[in-house]
C-alpha cells in the first residue's frame, strides 16, 4: 500500500442560459481570497458535495439558473477524469479527459454517490481505488464491529471548512460521538497504511443493550434529520450566535427610535385634537357671537326707536305747554268745559316728565347694550382673524403627521418587524443547533452505558505512542518552520486524540491559533503520508486558517506583528508537485512572498478583476 494522490485540476458550474463558471486548481499551492460573501466558501462545499457529499447544496442566489457541476480530476497513474453532478445531488456520471469550459457528451459512467462493499459501482469507490484503499475496513465502535471505509470517512481529513477549522475538539472528532471511533480508525489506516479487516466482534448482546440500541437507532434518525434541517442554515452556530446579538442591538436601537417617534406621534396628535377643538369651539362661539350681534343691533334699533318717539311726545309736551291754545290737545275741550277732575286727566306737564324718565331709561340701557355690542364686534373681529390661523396651524400639523411622521413611523414599524421575524428565525436556527447538541449528548451517553469496558489500545482504535510519535514529530517541524510561538514540543494525546503543544492542549487556544494548529494537523498528516508512502487522497482544502491575522480572539491570539503568515506561505510553496493544497482567505497573502499565478483574487467589485466565484448580475 503506498502513496498515490489525486489532484483537482477544474471545478466548473454550467447552466442552460448561463456560461460557465470556472475555477482551476494547479498542484502544489493554490490560493483563492478576497471579499466576503463573493462565494470562496461555497467553492469548499461544492467540492466536498463533489466528493461524495450529501446534497442539495446552500441555495445561493448567485447560483440560480446553473444546474449541473463538473469537478475534473487527475490522479497518480496520469488517469484523468471529469464527473459530473446535479445540483440537487443524487448519481454521479463518469467520464474520461478533463472538461470545464463544456458539459462532456454522452451520459458517461453511472455511479451511486453511496458507498458499498459489495459493489463497485460507485463514486467512493473509484476514489478509493484510486489512492490504493478499496475494500478496506475500519472499526466502528470499541465492540470491535466493523465497516466498508468510505471516501467520506477520508473527506474529513481532507476538506476542512471555516467552521471545523476552529471546533474546540480533537481534528479526528466531528461532534458526533458515534463517529470518533471509525474517524480514529481512519487516521489509524492512513498513518500505518493497516485496516482493520483481522478484528473479531463481539457479538453477545444483553437485553438491555438492544434496548439502548434500539434507543441509538431511533436517536440516528432524529439526528440525521436534524443534521439535513441543519446543512440548510445559512452559517455556523458561533455566525448565528454573532447575528443574535446584532439583532437584539438593532431592535434595541429601533425600540429607542420608534419610543421618540411615536411620543412625537402622540404628542402631535393630542396637538392636532386640541386645534380641532379649539377651532370648533372658536366657530360655535363665532356663530354664537354672529346670532348676539344681530338680536343686540335690532334691539337697539328699537331703543333709538322708542327713544325718538319718546322725544317727540316731549317735544310737543313742551310746545303745547307753551302755546295758547282754544282746546285742550289731550281730550279736546274748550277751556270754558275743561274738567281736569271730570273728563280729563292730562297734564302736559307730567306727560313731558313721563316721556323724560322714560327716555333717561332708555338712553342708560342704549349705552350698556351699545358696550356690549362693542366688546361682541371685538370678539367677532378676534375670532373671524383666529379661525383661518388655527385651520391653517391644523393644516401644517396634520401635513406633517401625515407626509412625515406616520410614514416615517410605519417604516420603523416595518423594519421592527422584520428585525423580530430575522431574531425569530435565528433562534429557532440557534434551537436546532441545541436540539441536534442535545440528540448527540443522549446518543454519546447510551453508547458510553452500552460499551463495554475495554483496555486503553481498544479505546483508542489501536493507536500508540508508537504509531503517533512520527506524525507528531512532523507537525512539530511544521510549526517550527512557521515560528508558531512558544513551540518547543508537540505530542499526540491518546486519550483526548489531539496535540499537545509544549504542554498546552490544542483546544485550549484561542480560535485563531486552533485554526493555525487544525491546519499544521492537516498538512503534517498529507506530509506524512506522502513522505513515508502511506496512503491519502492527496490533496488538502484549509477555509481560513490564518484567521488569527482577522479576528484574533485576544492579544494572545493575535498574530498580526509576527511573520508566521509569510512562513506559513512559504512553506506550502515548497511542497512537492504530487501534494496540493487549496487556502481560501479572506485576508489578503502577505506581500512579502510571490505567489505568481497560484493566487485567484475575488475582489467584490465591479469592473475590477474577477467580481465572485459568480459573475455579478
Amino acid at each position: 500500500m503506498s502513496y498515490s494522490g489525486i489532484q483537482l485540476r477544474h471545478l466548473s458550474y454550467h447552466g442552460p442560459s448561463h456560461s460557465p463558471v470556472v475555477v482551476s486548481f494547479r498542484s502544489g499551492l493554490n490560493v483563492i481570497y478576497g471579499a466576503s460573501d463573493t462565494g470562496k466558501s461555497f467553492i469548499i462545499e461544492t467540492i466536498d458535495f463533489m466528493l461524495g457529499g450529501k446534497g442539495p447544496l446552500t441555495d445561493i442566489p448567485q447560483s440560480n439558473g446553473y444546474a449541473q457541476i463538473l469537478l475534473a480530476l487527475q490522479f497518480e497513474d496520469g488517469a484523468k477524469h471529469t464527473v459530473c453532478r446535479s445540483f440537487d445531488g443524487g448519481a454521479f456520471a463518469l467520464y474520461d479527459g478533463l472538461f470545464s469550459e463544456s458539459l462532456p457528451e454522452g451520459d458517461g459512467t453511472p455511479l451511486s454517490e453511496i458507498h458499498s462493499g459489495r459493489d463497485q459501482g460507485n463514486w467512493s469507490a473509484f476514489l478509493l481505488a484510486k489512492i490504493g484503499l478499496s475494500d478496506k475496513k475500519i472499526r466502528k465502535n470499541v465492540k470491535g464491529e466493523t465497516q466498508n471505509l468510505s471516501f467520506r470517512n477520508l473527506a474529513r481529513l481532507v476538506v476542512v471548512n471555516e467552521e471545523e477549522i476552529i471546533q474546540k475538539r480533537s481534528p479526528l472528532s466531528d461532534g458526533n460521538y458515534t463517529a470518533d471511533t471509525a474517524n480514529t480508525s481512519a487516521f489509524r489506516l492512513l498513518l500505518t497504511g493497516v485496516d482493520d479487516s483481522a478484528l473479531v466482534s463481539i457479538e453477545q448482546r444483553t437485553p438491555a443493550e438492544q434496548r439502548a440500541e434500539a434507543q441509538i437507532e431511533l436517536l440516528d434518525q432524529l439526528i440525521a434529520d436534524t443534521q439535513k434541517r441543519v446543512a440548510q442554515i445559512s452559517g455556523s452556530k458561533d455566525q448565528l450566535s454573532q447575528q443574535e446579538d446584532k439583532i437584539d442591538l438593532a431592535i434595541e436601537t429601533r425600540t429607542a427610535q420608534l419610543s421618540v417617534k411615536e411620543s412625537h406621534f402622540r404628542e402631535l396628535s393630542v396637538n392636532r385634537r386640541n386645534l380641532m377643538k379649539r377651532r370648533e369651539d372658536n366657530r360655535n362661539r363665532h356663530a354664537e357671537v354672529t346670532l348676539l350681534l344681530e338680536r343686540f343691533r335690532l334691539l337697539k334699533q328699537h331703543y333709538d326707536s322708542d327713544f325718538e318717539r319718546l322725544a317727540g311726545i316731549r317735544e310737543a309736551g313742551i310746545l303745547f305747554s307753551t302755546l295758547e291754545v282754544d282746546k285742550c290737545p289731550i281730550c279736546g275741550s274748550a277751556p270754558e268745559h275743561h274738567d281736569l277732575t271730570v273728563t280729563c286727566e292730562g297734564n302736559e306737564y307730567l306727560v313731558i316728565e313721563a316721556a323724560s324718565s322714560e327716555m333717561r331709561k332708555i338712553e342708560v340701557k342704549n349705552a350698556e347694550l351699545t358696550s356690549i355690542i362693542s366688546d361682541l364686534s371685538q370678539e367677532f373681529q378676534r375670532l373671524e382673524q383666529g379661525i383661518p390661523k388655527i385651520d391653517q396651524k391644523l393644516s401644517e400639523l396634520s401635513k406633517e403627521l401625515e407626509t412625515v411622521i406616520s410614514p416615517d413611523l410605519r417604516k420603523l414599524r416595518v423594519s421592527y418587524k422584520e428585525l423580530a421575524d430575522k431574531g425569530a428565525n435565528v433562534r429557532e436556527a440557534l434551537g436546532l443547533f441545541e436540539g441536534l447538541n442535545d440528540l448527540l449528548g443522549r446518543k454519546e451517553a447510551l453508547e458510553k452505558s452500552n460499551s463495554p469496558k475495554a483496555n486503553d489500545a481498544v479505546a483508542n482504535s489501536g493507536l500508540t505512542d508508537s504509531m503517533v510519535e512520527p506524525f507528531s514529530v512532523e507537525v512539530e517541524k511544521l510549526l517550527k518552520q512557521w515560528k508558531f510561538p512558544g513551540t518547543v514540543r508537540v505530542h499526540f494525546d491518546l486519550g483526548a486524540k489531539d496535540l499537545v503543544i509544549s504542554g498546552k492542549p490544542r483546544t485550549s487556544f484561542g480560535k485563531g491559533l486552533r485554526a493555525v494548529t487544525q491546519s499544521a494537523f492537516s498538512l503534517a498528516l498529507l506530509e506524512y503520508c506522502a513522505s513515508n508512502n502511506k496512503p491519502h487522497p492527496g490533496f488538502l482544502i484549509l477555509d481560513s486558517p490564518l484567521l488569527s491575522y482577522k479576528e484574533p480572539e485576544g492579544s494572545d491570539d493575535d498574530m498580526r506583528d509576527t511573520d508566521l503568515n509569510s512562513n506559513f506561505y512559504r512553506h506550502l510553496l515548497s511542497l512537492q508537485p504530487n501534494r496540493q493544497v487549496i487556502i481560501i482567505e479572506n485576508t489578503d497573502p502577505p506581500s512579502d512572498v510571490e505567489l505568481g499565478s497560484r493566487v485567484e483574487h475575488f475582489s467584490g467589485l465591479v469592473n475590477e478583476g474577477r467580481y465572485g466565484l459568480f459573475p455579478v448580475n
